[in-house]
């Protein structure tokens, strides 16, 4: 069809607009989910304090696993944060508290969003 024009689609967003970032892993033998999300009080603060940081929720699931979901302005503000984590807080004790085994990671550029008007 030439000369078709595109047609807006209600919630679709623009790439890069918004990233989210899910991270998925097992605790360490012994750690509560509770202990672990006290523990996060230093990375809580640090995320509060990086460009294009959004929000942050964690979550468990049965076994138990944890979701960790941050929302980003970007990708690549996300994909810089965790280079930035890894410099600045890898010595943090939280990452002990994780099965490293069992980390997953991944970053996506957010494509189409519904929201509840406030």
């Amino acid at each position: 069809m030439s000369g078709a024009t595109s047609i807006p689609v209600a919630g679709q967003v623009s790439p890069g607009d918004e990233a989210v970032e899910i991270v998925t892993f097992r605790l360490a033998q012994g750690v509560s989910f509770a202990g672990f999300v006290a523990a996060n009080r230093e990375i809580d603060a640090w995320l509060l304090q990086q460009p294009g940081f959004k929000s942050r929720r964690i979550g468990e699931q049965p076994g138990p696993c944890v979701v960790d979901v941050l929302l980003w302005e970007s990708e690549a503000a996300a994909r810089a944060a965790m280079h930035r984590m890894m410099d600045e807080l890898g010595d943090s004790p939280v990452h002990a508290l994780i099965d490293q085994e069992t980390v997953s990671w991944t970053v996506a550029s957010i494509r189409h969003r519904q929201e509840i008007d406030g």
